[in-house]
């Protein structure tokens, strides 16, 4: 077996592919479902939202079916089984039922992810409401990721492999760190749409008085 098959699997390969493909139905919804003047920054939210929301019904939801009432990933079998064993290579927590994992991912699968559908439906009306949603939903998303890997960190990262590329540019880098950078961007855009309004309501209501 060459170095690149035991770094990138079939496995890898079908993983990758069903992100991608959540991605392009999110891009095809915004498409569909926004109007053609939309902002730009709303489009990229809406998209993210939509990819989100799938990302945590579809592969985060299934790794909840494995991995509750006495089942795990490492003792179950079939393709989305396998699936997420290929997670497992690089973070082992998720084959055994993490209580930590476990827990994060329960809200996450039921909070956030129907929380992204309300926000998605509040784009699609154009209600400025969103981005205090917007908010409370990126910090929810920043705090799972805090949770998700620093009680690792703080006992030395047993569980995580680093040795393997895709491992660890991939799986453990780069799917991870795009719930930081997005949810920080989208938190300072509704940031400033909430203080400048607010701003403008003050200014407003002073220049009434006067």
């Amino acid at each position: 077996m060459s170095s690149l098959d035991q770094i990138f699997t079939t496995t890898s390969a079908y993983s990758l592919a069903g992100v991608a493909a959540v991605g392009f139905i999110a891009v095809a919804a915004a498409n569909t479902l926004l109007p053609k003047n939309v902002r730009r920054q709303d489009k990229f939210t809406f998209i993210w939202l939509a990819f989100d929301a799938m990302i945590h019904f579809s592969f985060e939801g299934s790794f909840l079916y494995l991995s509750t009432f006495g089942r795990s990933v490492n003792t179950n079998t079939g393709p989305i089984a396998e699936l997420w064993k290929e997670y497992t290579r690089a973070d082992a927590r998720w084959g055994v039922s993490d209580p930590t994992v476990v827990s994060l991912e329960l809200l996450t699968v039921l909070g956030v992810g129907p929380m992204c559908c309300y926000v998605l439906k509040q784009i699609v009306k154009g209600d400025p409401a969103r981005h205090f949603w917007i908010i409370v939903l990126s910090t929810a998303e920043l705090y799972g990721g805090w949770m998700t890997f620093c009680p690792e960190w703080l006992i030395g990262s047993p569980s995580l492999d680093t040795s393997n590329p895709l491992y660890l540019w991939v799986y453990l880098v780069f799917m991870n760190i795009i719930w930081v950078v997005v949810p920080l961007w989208l938190m300072w855009d509704s940031y400033t749409h909430i203080a400048g309004s607010l701003r403008q309501a003050q200014t407003n209501a002073r220049a009434k008085k006067n």
